[in-house]
C-alpha cells in the first residue's frame, strides 16, 4: 500500500484486528522509507439491492434512512441505540441475503415492523400509523388489537392499555366503600 506521507509504495503492517461487529479489520502499518505510521480499514464491499419505491422509483439503499426511521419511531422510548443499531443490522442483513438486485420499499417496510414489534409496541404503531397510513382511531385500535393478539411481542414489554383487572384493582377502595355505604342503608 503507498504510504499517504512520502508516497512510497513499501509498507508494512505491524498490527491486525478485528473491529466493529468483526466485520472489518483495523491495520496498523509502516512505511519502510520514511518510517511514518497509519491506520487502514479493510472491510466487504457489499453490493446491497436498490430500493424499489410504491411509485416506481428506485434508489441506492441507505442504512442512514433506515436507522433514521428507527430512531423517529422510537423517539423517547427506553431502547438503547444498541438495540437500535441491532435491528438496523438485521434488516440490512435480510436485504443482502434476499440475493435480489431490486428489493420493494414495502418489503423493507414489513421487516422494519417485525422489527418493532419486538423492540417496543409504542414505536411499532408509530412506524405503522405513518406506514400504513391511519386515517382515524380505528386504525389505531384494530393496530393494537392485531398487537395484543400476537404472540411474538416481547413479554417484557408493558402493555399499551392497562388490563381490566389493573383498573378494577385500582378501584378497590372505591368499590369497598359503595359496599359499605350500601350495607349501612
Amino acid at each position: 500500500m503507498r504510504c499517504p506521507f512520502c508516497g512510497a509504495m513499501d509498507t508494512r503492517v505491524i498490527d491486525s484486528r478485528l473491529v466493529g461487529d468483526n466485520d472489518q479489520v483495523r491495520r496498523r502499518r509502516e512505511c519502510t522509507e520514511c518510517e511514518e505510521r497509519f491506520t487502514t480499514y479493510e472491510s466487504a464491499e457489499l453490493n446491497l439491492p436498490r430500493v424499489v419505491k410504491s411509485r416506481g422509483n428506485r434508489e441506492p439503499f441507505s442504512e442512514s434512512k433506515l436507522h433514521e426511521g428507527f430512531q423517529k419511531a422510537l423517539e423517547k422510548r427506553p431502547v438503547s441505540v444498541e438495540k437500535i443499531d441491532e435491528a438496523v443490522a438485521r434488516v440490512r442483513h435480510r436485504c443482502l441475503v434476499a440475493g435480489e438486485r431490486e428489493i420493494p420499499a414495502r418489503q423493507i417496510g414489513e421487516w422494519v415492523m417485525r422489527e418493532l414489534r419486538d423492540l417496543d409496541e409504542v414505536g411499532y404503531i408509530r412506524f405503522a400509523s405513518v406506514y400504513r397510513q391511519f386515517e382515524d382511531v380505528a386504525a389505531f385500535r384494530e393496530a393494537i388489537d392485531r398487537l395484543e393478539q400476537s404472540p411474538s411481542s416481547a413479554a417484557s414489554q408493558l402493555p399499551l392499555l392497562p388490563e381490566d383487572d389493573e383498573v378494577t384493582s385500582s378501584n378497590k377502595p372505591a368499590a369497598k366503600e359503595r359496599r359499605r355505604r350500601k350495607g349501612s342503608n
